[in-house]
């Protein structure tokens, strides 16, 4: 395994962002398996309120562990990283960010796209973990085009089944509707070239579904040949989750079985020594799981 550089994206759009947050540029960071190239690419962003983030954990509890990762309760600021993955035949984007319809604070993967002078047009395959704003709103630009028309798109069935169905909008929160008919209407616009896959499937060479449920009904996370995990928001945040993964998450749809996910999921993770892609983990989101105690805890792999 070979860490290679980090590289910062500078120009207005950072200097933007950067305005409205701590955070600052846009990261891209390298990570070699073998034949294998995995690239996260930030796609920014997001500022969540606690209440969200923390559902119904009370801040008192919650406290004493984000203390130690310099956060306070009332507030959170995870980045997006976007997964990059070729092996010399395929280029895998998993998931596209949030696009221009999202949040002001995210949406630049196209500037980090720059960086690896890459184009949309390169992309052979976009696979999704789950359908949230932040991984898929990203599939059209300002105009409702395609961003990748020339990529294969592929989600996990149940994802795919449970975001389509139109009775999902009438069913679900009131704080998630807008994310259903998100979801809905952009799944709708490539209903006719998406691929969808199963747990334990191979879905590209050297790429294997791995069913994570419970963040959402059909989220998926994917373990690649190489030894790497690509988590998706199954592991949602590198402080509670990875602490108190058995606690409820506010921004998990089914948070007892997101819980029961994260446990089981950490303990693999650490057992085996795999490295791990997280879309809001920090440092660009590649590292490792060690066990702490009857706790977890993220180690980033440092540039």
């Amino acid at each position: 395994m070979t860490i290679a550089r980090r590289s910062f994206i500078t120009g207005a759009t950072a200097a933007t962002a950067a305005s409205l947050s701590p955070f600052r540029g846009w990261a891209k960071t390298s990570l070699s398996l073998g034949q294998v190239q995995i690239d996260t690419l930030s796609d920014g962003y997001l500022i969540q309120p606690g209440a969200f983030a923390l559902g119904d954990l009370s801040p008192d509890a919650a406290r004493p562990i984000l203390a130690r990762y310099g956060i306070t309760p009332d507030r959170f600021e995870p980045p997006c990283n976007v997964t990059l993955l070729r092996d010399g035949t395929n280029t895998v984007l998993f998931d596209v960010g949030s696009g221009p319809d999202f949040v002001p604070t995210a949406g630049t993967l196209m500037d980090a796209f720059d960086t690896l002078g890459i184009t949309p047009d390169d992309i052979t395959h976009v696979v999704f973990t789950h359908t949230h704003a932040d991984h898929l709103w990203g599939l059209l630009d300002d105009f409702d085009d395609l961003m990748f028309p020339d990529a294969q798109h592929m989600i996990g069935k149940t994802e795919f089944d449970y975001w389509t169905d139109p009775e999902t909008v009438n069913n679900v929160s009131e704080n998630r509707v807008q994310m259903a008919v998100g979801a809905k209407r952009r799944l709708d616009a490539i209903e006719d070239q998406i691929i969808t896959f199963r747990d334990g499937e191979e879905i590209l060479p050297g790429i294997m579904a791995r069913a994570t449920f419970g963040h959402t009904p059909g989220h998926m996370s994917f373990q690649t040949a190489g030894g790497a995990m690509i988590l998706g928001d199954a592991v949602v945040n590198h402080h509670l989750a990875f602490e108190r993964p058995d606690w409820h998450a506010g921004p998990d749809q089914d948070p007892d079985l997101a819980a029961q996910t994260r446990v089981s999921l950490l303990d693999q993770l650490a057992a085996e020594h795999l490295t791990i892609v997280g879309f809001h983990l920090p440092n660009g989101g590649i590292g490792h799981t060690e066990r702490n105690g009857d706790s977890y805890r993220f180690v980033p792999d440092e540039t």
